[in-house]
């Protein structure tokens, strides 16, 4: 029976790198995969980017009310992986059908994404993804302090907030996120509470 991973981290922790990295061990070795990724992550339209300068085309784009099997189709019986990049964006019922892929149809799938948004909320496809994983793997990176990063924080013009909508893509208008440590990321709230009094 195949595996289904959830490998997790804060944003710069190098997953989309280890993606393209695993997609082409994979086909090095004659091996087909498809690379997905959630429609709603418009950084690099349909091509994962990752940060040191990597891209590859998406062989699908999944949209919100897609159904992963059907949207696979016949490609499904030749697959000898699934690779999702930024699987937090997957709704319940897609991160439901990658775990009948891996256990019904015996596909390996790893999905790449975030553990929670900028306000230290669950994503709705992390959640499952932890709930439905058989392999969880952290994938590290440093705070500016040099400890471990686990949160991602919203900046706008530069500066911290913990307001607004879940989903805003970096790279878009005045916004980019920050990874930082358990006590820096309570550090950039409490100097944003300060300001609002």
């Amino acid at each position: 029976m195949a595996k289904f991973h959830f490998r997790y981290g804060a944003m710069n922790a190098g997953k989309s790198t280890i993606l393209l990295q695993t997609a082409y061990n994979y086909e090095e070795k004659g091996k087909k995969v498809v690379v997905l990724k959630p429609s709603v992550d418009t950084k690099g339209d349909e091509k994962i980017v990752s940060r040191i300068g990597l891209e590859r085309k998406v062989d699908y784009l999944i949209g919100n009310n897609d159904s992963i099997i059907s949207k696979l189709g016949d490609n499904l019986s030749s697959l000898s992986c699934i690779l999702v990049d930024e699987a937090q964006f997957l709704k319940r019922k897609q991160v439901d059908e990658l775990f009948y892929i891996s256990k019904i149809m015996d596909i390996p799938v790893i999905a790449f994404g975030l553990r929670t948004d900028f306000k230290s909320n669950g994503f709705e496809g992390s959640i499952r993804l932890l709930e439905l994983a058989d392999a969880l793997e952290e994938m590290p990176t440093i705070c500016r302090c040099g400890k471990k990063a686990r949160f991602n924080a919203r900046k706008v013009d530069g500066k911290f907030t913990f307001d607004g909508d879940s989903i805003v893509i970096d790279d878009t208008s005045d916004v980019s996120y920050e990874s930082l440590c358990g006590a820096c990321y309570i550090e950039e709230q409490e100097k944003v509470l300060k300001r609002k009094k």
